[in-house]
């Protein structure tokens, strides 16, 4: 599979356009898949749409305290309709400038009741306007209701939102099936009910939800929850921060030993409460428990033919608290599916500001109509607070995850590319900000205002335009920087290092030929693969053969080099075993033209696995391998990406030698953060100057102990490469991973030696950066690659007031070297909403990128504080979060409701998982390196992989009939959601699990394993047998759709129940409570309302 991407043709911008052809929507998995640029860049001549009224005119800034330098110093919707054409009455193509650009309109103020807890109703999202109010979710651990409820402001009216979303509460007993419980014999385990507010229900219909069903026990009372919410292991939470002078800390909450295991034959549920009946036990303000007053709810009464709970001689005993139904609260796989059916018919058109958009999970088309796509810029929110001090109050991180280079869908264009000749693009001259539709001319278009500084700046000559009656330039719609939110630039010579434009970037294989490399069958599985794979090396569109020149160093104590020249016979070897004073011995020869010396390299590659066969040398280096590929690099005078393939730990004398230092003594310690941190700053120093020379580094691990991979990932981490590690490596059992991901990582279109700076406009700034590069000042990120996977992730803050009618914006800027070496700017631009009420910034929040911004910060937080203090940080912030929503937003309700946003009502499943996840609760079994090797994983994430990464996917494969080929829906992720007669898929990005039932049907077993019986299928499987049946081609083309969805090949294992390998595979069921002692989501939920509660008291 080739995964070029097509470079996007440069088209006469200065004359009359063709029509640009739309959109036809085609299904596409997830991103993959070559991105092919339109012929041509159309007349955007449509009309005004509806929902796009006259803004108010704009208002001019005072000028940023100081001018920033310039940069050079510096999923496919499947079986939907196709969409029409543009410039046919679609859409407008994007405004002009900032005041050009609608913001969304305000909400009607909202009424003053609290909605009855049993009315479950949808939440209705608008087309391209914010989610409704809010959810308020009263749990109902004895006593708290699921309720809907109102808030008190009062802002302008405008686009009316539908009700807050309500969730009944249902209560009932259920076995508190830990993560690792087994099930009764041959017996399912419980299913829960449908999610708590099914989004196919018209608003009209008020449905009490039911409970779940449940085993009842044969004896005994039913396991007690635990009354106050869990403390977290090895935690307290601290005092109040500086800026909650009221808050007031209570006692640490006691946890209540666990019950027994419910057992029994299952009896009918429970019927559905009354809406004027409260269970149990309210929950009171001083968070102690007492009896409800009222009638009380029979649930607790003996199931017809049953004993009573707890029964026993005697007068009747009290009613015991009831467990917390899991469908009355929140349900992320319900509002992912709510959000698909709601937004995913529809493209998502840019040219509102502030707009949000669609989730990461819902498949959707991107129409660029003057800020940049969601694929390339996600905020955490979408409306910006205009104050530093509402800011402040509200603790919601302001930050944009950027993905500069993302992969588009095949029906989406690539950015245009620009083409300004030797005058090069033009800029503000004061913050340097580049064109941008947001510019607004003015003095007949000789002039421009800068949106940025608000500097005004002449027109060139050559760059005039006259305009039209509206104060736009007539030929707005013929120029991308005009009228799109992403494009680009052709650099000039001045944007090159020394004035002198680039050579095309080259490749360098550096292969460990050390005893463990041979004997795996390493080395001679990567020399096969490369014969073919080198002539897949990445190329500008229509290009017949790659630019990219290619290199091959074998090493263990000693490196060799090799000449591939076109005119030898056979290639040449040099050996340096100097490893403290590298230096490149040959440069005619090292690197060379994929097609000119084919031969030769196909030799050498025959060669490498017979000439080491036999050695015995166990010890490898790996500071100075690295140290060579620079310096050849740099003796060509181009940038270029190192292809490290490496088995041990660097015991070798030389520079970088380490030492095991893996010590699990040291979990839950102040001492274990040094287990993130390098061992040695000869790394830092070296990928600094791999940065200043444009070599990224790509690093390919396969461990069979302890390598240290927080060490050894530090210059990969700070280039802009990637780390890959396959433990234990077996030829038979990874090679397909292996392969996989190489081909990937060798084919991929990169940017080398790039720079990205983030401006803003005056107001707030970027202070802030998180990802994988360097930085060698406070503004420029560097990276000597850049990839379509990779994103940073820039947080803000304010620096002054920001004006609620011009908004805010940024603009990205990356100056890169492309595969042919050509050098470019590339351009995202995004306009953001501004508020002075604290309920326009919750309700334009979009919390999968929030989570994501909260990882990345808590994982860089280890390397300094210990992991505790990190753990209670999340905690803390996400309570200040709800608890100021709770203060201000809300209206004014018992202390015993939990009240959440509508936007963030999976904040708390979502930020639990984050906390349970291996680099801050690690299990027994994970190891250091995992640990670090995630850590350095999740830093670059985008949205989508932190989303499917904290919170896997759940798909039943056996519930829906076999003729269907559709996706399965999931299901929450959870033991009591699994069913001992069916097969489930999990994903979480970097594994897939096919978990089978013990009571599985035989002719299901025949169909997918091609064996008679349960008993016969091999637990730990990685390749499913290929059958000619509906099932067995169901399932297979089910995972190479997710693996195509995804940046990394994800391995596959067969998991049976009750197998060892279901402790594994139970680590990935989030809402559960975890081995090494995560709380489960229903317990987090009671924990996040009591520190929530105490912020409030």
């Amino acid at each position: 599979m080739n995964v070029n991407q097509s470079a996007p043709p440069v088209p006469p911008f200065g004359q009359p356009q063709p029509v640009y052809l739309g959109h036809h929507q085609s299904s596409y998995g997830g991103q993959l898949g070559s991105t092919t640029a339109p012929t041509s860049y159309g007349a955007y001549n449509g009309p005004v749409p509806s929902y796009q009224q006259t803004p108010p005119p704009g208002v001019s800034r005072a000028p940023p305290s100081a001018g920033a330098p310039p940069a050079s110093t510096a999923q496919g919707p499947c079986g939907q309709t196709a969409y029409g054409q543009f410039g046919q009455g679609d859409v407008q193509n994007g405004p002009s400038s900032t005041v050009q650009m609608q913001r969304l309109p305000g909400y009607q103020p909202f009424g003053s009741a609290i909605l009855a807890p049993v009315v479950s109703q949808p939440a209705v999202l608008q087309p391209y306007g914010p989610p409704p109010t809010s959810a308020q979710v009263t749990a109902q651990l004895a006593g708290m209701q699921i309720s809907g409820a109102v808030a008190p402001a009062s802002p302008p009216s405008g686009l009316g939102y539908g009700p807050p979303t309500s969730l009944a509460s249902a209560s009932g007993s259920f076995p508190n099936s830990g993560l690792y419980g087994s099930y009764p014999q041959g017996q399912a385990p419980p299913l829960g009910q449908a999610q708590g507010h099914p989004g196919a229900q018209p608003p009209q219909r008020s449905v009490p939800l039911q409970a779940s069903s449940f085993t009842p026990p044969a004896s005994g009372g039913p396991r007690m929850p635990s009354m106050t919410g869990p403390l977290l292991p090895g935690q307290s939470f601290g005092g109040p921060p500086v800026s909650q002078p009221n808050h007031v800390s209570s006692p640490a909450p006691q946890a209540l030993p666990p019950g027994t295991q419910m057992t029994g034959p299952p009896g009918p549920p429970p019927p559905p409460m009354h809406s004027s009946q409260q269970p149990g036990y309210q929950l009171q303000q001083n968070g102690s428990f007492g009896p409800t007053r009222g009638p009380q709810s029979n649930y607790g009464s003996p199931y017809p033919g049953a004993a009573a709970f707890g029964s026993q001689p005697g007068p009747p005993q009290p009613l015991p608290p009831k467990r917390l139904d899991p469908d009355a609260i929140p349900s992320p796989i319900q509002v992912i599916e709510d959000d698909r059916n709601n937004r995913g018919s529809e493209p998502f058109v840019t040219g509102v500001r502030g707009q949000v958009p669609p989730l990461v999970t819902t498949n959707f088309l991107v129409k660029d109509q003057g800020n940049a796509s969601p694929r390339y810029i996600r905020c955490t929110s979408y409306n910006i607070p205009c104050t530093s001090d509402m800011a402040k109050q509200a603790q919601v991180p302001l930050a944009a995850v950027i993905k500069p280079l993302a992969r588009l869908p095949p029906e989406e264009a690539s950015p245009y590319v620009v083409d300004h000749g030797e005058s090069g693009p033009l800029r503000c001259n004061r913050c340097k900000a580049y064109m941008c539709p947001f510019m607004q001319f003015v003095e007949g278009g000789r002039r421009f205002q800068c949106c940025f500084c608000s500097c005004i700046n002449d027109v060139p000559p050559q760059y005039f335009q006259h305009l039209d009656h509206t104060g736009k330039r007539v030929d707005a719609y013929d120029r991308p920087e005009l009228s799109l939110g992403s494009y680009e630039f052709l650099a000039t010579v001045d944007y090159c290092k020394n004035n002198k434009f680039p050579s095309p970037p080259a490749f360098i294989f550096m292969i460990d030929v050390s005893y463990n490399a041979i004997r795996s069958g390493l080395v001679r599985l990567l020399c096969e693969e490369l014969k073919s794979l080198l002539d897949f090396l990445p190329r500008e569109g229509g290009a017949e053969e790659s630019a990219i020149r290619v290199g091959f160093v074998t090493y263990n104590k000693v490196l060799h080099f090799y000449n591939v020249k076109s005119s030898l016979a056979q290639p040449q070897m040099m050996v340096v075993s100097d490893v403290g004073d590298m230096f490149v011995p040959l440069l005619d020869g090292f690197l060379v033209n994929v097609n000119e010396s084919q031969a030769v390299i196909t030799s050498l590659l025959d060669q490498i696995p017979e000439m080491f066969a036999d050695t015995r040398e166990t010890e490898t280096v790996f500071a100075p391998v690295i140290q060579a590929g620079m310096e050849a690099l740099k003796a060509a005078e181009c940038a270029g990406k190192l292809f490290l393939f490496h088995t041990s730990l660097p015991i070798a004398e030389a520079p970088g030698k380490l030492k095991n230092r893996d010590d699990r003594k040291l979990i839950n310690t102040d001492k274990e953060k040094t287990l993130f941190q390098p061992q040695t700053g000869a790394y830092q120093t070296l990928a600094k100057e791999c940065v200043a020379q444009g070599c990224c580094v790509d690093l390919f691990l396969f461990p069979n102990q302890y390598v240290d991979v927080a060490t050894l990932s530090v210059v990969p981490q700070l280039t802009g490469g990637s780390v890959y590690k396959y433990a234990c490596f077996q030829v038979e059992n990874d090679q397909e991973r292996f392969l996989s991901d190489l081909r990937r990582d060798v084919q991929k279109v990169v940017g080398f030696d790039a720079v990205m700076r983030v401006r803003t406009s005056t107001g707030i700034r970027a202070v802030d950066f998180f990802g994988a590069f360097y930085m060698n000042n406070t503004t420029d990120v560097e990276l000597a690659g850049l990839d379509g996977d990779k994103t940073v992730t820039v947080e803000f803050k304010h620096d002054d007031r920001l004006n609620e009618e011009n908004g805010a914006l940024l603009q990205c800027a990356l100056l890169y070297t492309s595969c042919a070496g050509q050098r470019r700017l590339r351009i995202h631009n995004l306009a953001l909403n501004c508020c002075t009420q604290l309920a326009d910034l919750y309700r334009n929040c979009e919390t999968d990128t929030l989570i994501n911004y909260m990882a990345k910060f808590a994982y860089r937080g280890v390397l300094n504080s210990p992991v505790k203090t990190v753990r209670d940080t999340l905690i803390t912030q996400c309570a200040q979060i709800l608890a100021c929503y709770r203060k201000n937003c809300a209206s004014p309700s018992s202390a015993g409701q939990l009240i959440l946003p509508e936007c963030m009502k999976l904040l708390p499943v979502y930020l639990n998982c984050v906390l349970k996840s291996d680099v801050l609760q690690p299990g027994a079994e994970v190891t250091t390196d995992d640990r670090a090797y995630v850590r350095q994983l999740v830093t670059s994430m985008d949205v989508a992989e932190t989303n499917v990464f904290f919170y896997p996917r759940l798909l039943p494969l056996t519930k829906s009939p076999i003729e269907n080929t559709t996706e399965p829906p999931a299901v929450r992720a959870s033991e009591e959601r699994l069913s001992n007669g069916d097969i489930y898929l999990l994903e979480n990005g970097l594994n897939l699990f096919l978990w089978v039932g013990a009571g599985v049907q035989q002719g299901v077993v025949q169909s997918l394993f091609g064996v008679s019986s349960f008993s016969q299928i091999t637990s730990g499987l990685s390749v499913l047998p290929v059958l000619d049946n509906l099932l067995s081609k169901k399932v297979q083309g089910l995972i190479d759709s997710l693996r195509a969805q995804r940046s990394r090949y994800m391995k596959l294992i067969v998991v049976k129940q009750e197998d060892k390998l279901e402790t594994v595979f139970k680590h990935f069921l989030v809402e559960d409570k975890s081995l090494s002692g995560g709380a489960s989501y229903v317990d987090f939920l009671c924990h996040m309302h009591k520190e929530i509660r105490q912020l409030l008291s």
